[in-house]
């Protein structure tokens, strides 16, 4: 082989390496930005409207079996579980997962107004729950917890096992819902529902059906993520100067009118 040649092969060898180094830099430099842009996305949607939805990987196959509505659920498909007076002029509809950090940190938030309007027959709220975080971070702990919330449902004592739940949320990544024993565990903290028929409720998995239909119409519903606030069907939580005091004044002047 001439001298020429061997140049010429050993140039385009260097050539070759030159650029397989690039592209490994590029290739490092784009994992970055994707896994950057992905902690900023979390973090800003936490703030604002909740974690993405996105349900790849959920276990639909334990949700199989009858879809048995709680007592008093309305709505479409009696998917919802209504608190307050049917009379009231003013509806709020809450989409929430009872893993979900974000919809604790609206419950924080905008419970005591709530309550508040809810208790002075202005304001009626319909919940819905859904499973996000299990399709998101895996486990059962959002269907579990949805489960025992329409348990308590149908002893009438929802409102105040719905808060117990919050006010004692895991870590995101904690599935410690998904125990049953400790749903239960926590029923002891709300008078009267601590009975061997919501026992037997929440280890039967009695309304995981009906969760897993909740969380369906949430897919088709086209929501960003949890909580999904809407007022008289408008969406307020993605309005970023949405306050509990601004709240309340809607309700007020929604009442007046």
């Amino acid at each position: 082989m001439s001298e020429k040649n061997r140049e010429g092969k050993r140039t385009a060898r260097e050539k070759l390496a030159v650029e397989r180094e690039k592209q490994k830099a590029a290739d490092k430099r784009r994992r970055a930005l994707i896994v950057g842009g992905a902690v900023v996305a979390v973090l800003g949607l936490a703030a604002v409207i909740g974690v993405v939805a996105a349900n790849a990987g959920k276990d639909d196959s334990a949700a199989s079996g009858p879809v048995v509505a709680p007592s008093g659920a309305q709505g479409k498909d009696g998917l919802a579980i209504p608190v307050g007076k049917d009379s009231a002029k003013s509806t709020l509809t809450v989409w929430e997962d009872f893993r979900c950090p974000a919809c604790k940190s609206f419950e924080t938030a905008y419970r005591p107004v709530i309550h508040e309007l809810t208790n002075a027959g202005q304001l009626r709220t319909e919940y819905h729950l859904v499973t996000l975080i299990d399709g998101n971070m895996g486990g059962t702990g959002s269907r579990n917890a949805a489960n025992a919330a329409a348990c308590a449902q149908d002893a009438g004592k929802f409102p105040a096992y719905h808060d117990v739940l919050f006010d004692h949320q895991p870590p995101e990544v904690d599935d410690a819902y998904a125990d049953n024993a400790r749903l239960i565990e926590l029923a002891g903290k709300v008078d009267g529902l601590d009975t061997p028929a919501f026992r037997a409720c929440v280890e039967k998995g009695t309304h995981n059906g009906w969760v897993a239909k909740s969380d369906q119409a949430f897919d088709k519903g086209d929501f960003s993520g949890t909580p999904t606030v809407l007022f008289d069907g408008k969406n307020i939580y993605q309005d970023q100067t949405m306050t509990p005091a601004k709240l309340k004044q809607m309700v007020q002047e929604a009442n007046q009118g």
